[in-house]
C-alpha cells in the first residue's frame, strides 16, 4: 500500500504501511516528538532515555507512515523523513491477544456488540503528526492509507480515541458539551468512560454557549472526525500521563458521509 502527492511546491509526501523495525522506531520517535515534546506527557525512565514513545500493543499493530520524500532524500538519518503516522489494530488481532487500547479508558461491549456482517473493527490511534506537516494535504495522505487498508482487510468500524490537550475538561466546555449534544453515539451503541476513569461530556446545558465557539475549540483532529460523519461516547477520560482530555470516536464505514465515501471502497 502506497501513495505519494505534492501538497505543494516544496514537498512530495508518500504514505505506506511500516515494513520493518527501522520503520516501527522511526514512528516511535517522531510519537515522543509529538506527543513528549510537544505535548508534554510523562515518560519513565527507559523511554526518555530512548526518546521513543512504545507500548506493548506497537508488535500487534500495523503503522500508516506519512514520508516527506525530499526529506528522505536529503536527511542523513532516514527515519528524520517520517513526519506523520497512524496505528492500526484489527479486531481479530486484539481478541487473540490483550484487547483494545482504547478499552482501558471506554466500555466498548455495546459498540462491539450484535454486529454480524462479517467485518471487523479496527481501532485507530497514536495518531500525529510534526507540527510542519499539520496540513489538509499530510491529513489526506493519513485517510488515503486508512482507506486501502479498509478495503485490504474487510474493516466495517473504525473507532479510537481523539484527545484534547491538557487535563481540565472545563477548558472545553463548549466543545465537550457540543459533541454530547449532537453527536453522541446511538444509543444501544454507545462506548462509555470507565467508571471512576472519566467525566460527564455534557459541561453545559444545551443553549447555553456559543457553537461557534464549541466549534472553534475542536481540535482538527476531531473536526476531521466530524466532516466523515463520526459520532462520539458517552463521556471524557481524563489521561494524566499524556496530558489530554481522550473522547471515544465511533465509525461505521457504512455511514461515512457521501463527500468521503469514495475514499472508502467498502463504502456506498
Amino acid at each position: 500500500m502506497t501513495g505519494s502527492t505534492r501538497p505543494n511546491s516544496s514537498r512530495r509526501l508518500s504514505v505506506r504501511l511500516a515494513q520493518d523495525a527501522q520503520d516501527l522506531e522511526a514512528v516511535q520517535r517522531l510519537r515522543w516528538r509529538v506527543f513528549f515534546e510537544e505535548m508534554g506527557a510523562e515518560a519513565d525512565a527507559t523511554l526518555a532515555g530512548e526518546r521513543c514513545d512504545r507500548d506493548a500493543y506497537d508488535v500487534l499493530c500495523d503503522h500508516l507512515l506519512v514520508i516527506d520524500e525530499d526529506q528522505l532524500e536529503q536527511a542523513a538519518d532516514p527515519q528524520e523523513a517520517v513526519v506523520g503516522t497512524y496505528r492500526l489494530l484489527r479486531e481479530n488481532v486484539a481478541r487473540a491477544a490483550s484487547g483494545f487500547y482504547s478499552a482501558g479508558e471506554f466500555d466498548l461491549a455495546p459498540m462491539l456488540a450484535g454486529r454480524a456482517d462479517g467485518r471487523e473493527g479496527l481501532e485507530l490511534g497514536r495518531s500525529c503528526v510534526l507540527s510542519a506537516y499539520r496540513t489538509s494535504a499530510t491529513i489526506s495522505m493519513l485517510w488515503r492509507g486508512i482507506a486501502e487498508y479498509i478495503s485490504h482487510n474487510r474493516i466495517g468500524l473504525l473507532f479510537g480515541c481523539a484527545s484534547f490537550p491538557g487535563v481540565d475538561p472545563d477548558a472545553f466546555a463548549p466543545a465537550l458539551s457540543y459533541l454530547y449534544h449532537h453527536h453522541l453515539a446511538p444509543a444501544g451503541q454507545c462506548p462509555r468512560v470507565l467508571d471512576g476513569k472519566g467525566v460527564a461530556m455534557e459541561r453545559m446545558a444545551r443553549g447555553t454557549y456559543d457553537e461557534r465557539r464549541a466549534l472553534f475549540q475542536l481540535p482538527p483532529l476531531v473536526k476531521g472526525y466530524l466532516r466523515v460523519g463520526a459520532t462520539f461516547g458517552d463521556g471524557a477520560y481524563i489521561d494524566h500521563a499524556f496530558n489530554t482530555v481522550d473522547v471515544c470516536v465511533v465509525m461505521p464505514v457504512e455511514l461515512i458521509s457521501d463527500r468521503y465515501a469514495t475514499r472508502f471502497s467498502v463504502a456506498a
